[in-house]
């Protein structure tokens, strides 16, 4: 029995199309299309921004110790909401890891999530993460919304948030940069 080609490719193309939903594959080839499509921020107009409506925000570091979001007052913070389950967290994370590499040092980071530390930490080890975790305290009031993940801001040095997202962003991108760099140097 010979088999035609377009019953070949048919074929070929039905597997392609199963092995997004049944193999490994799949999941990395998910994560590379939403790399794919995602875009650099959009940072809100100058005079459409807000004020973060306050500082004073009980969070958990790594280590599980009380903090206060007050520290990040005065600097140029990165906050990240992400969740280890939701997929499209993450080609995000991948993104935000370059940018602690690059920024760490200039840059407050706040990744923060409300899960568990194993789950958390077992994820950070297996994509190789190495920015700072902070966990969210489930019931305690919060400054900006938390409601989906992956959302992130970018709040200025006065307060402002510049950057206001609940969609998938490439924060790796030249763009990206160019407002980091912009915030930094005060313009």
């Amino acid at each position: 029995m010979k088999i035609r080609r377009k019953t070949f490719f048919n074929i070929l193309l039905i597997g392609f199309v199963l092995s997004f939903f049944v193999t490994p594959l799949g999941t990395y080839s998910k994560v590379w299309l939403m790399q794919l499509f995602s875009f650099a921020p959009d940072p809100i107009e100058i005079g459409e921004r807000q004020r973060i409506p306050t500082y004073d925000w009980k969070l958990k570091d790594a280590e599980w110790d009380f903090f206060n979001f007050e520290q990040a007052k005065g600097h140029v913070v990165l906050v990240e909401f992400w969740a280890s389950w939701r997929l499209p967290c993450l080609p995000e994370l991948q993104g935000i890891q370059a940018l602690y590499e690059a920024y760490g040092d200039r840059v407050q980071f706040y990744i923060i999530t409300d899960e568990e530390r194993e789950p958390v930490e077992a994820f950070m080890e297996e994509h190789g993460f190495t920015f700072p975790v902070t966990y969210r305290i489930v019931g305690e009031p919060a400054p900006l919304d938390v409601s989906k993940q992956p959302s992130s801001y970018l709040i200025d040095r006065e307060g402002f948030i510049v950057v206001a997202e609940d969609k998938l962003v490439d924060w790796d991108s030249g763009k990206s940069r160019e407002l980091l760099d912009r915030l930094l140097s005060g313009d």
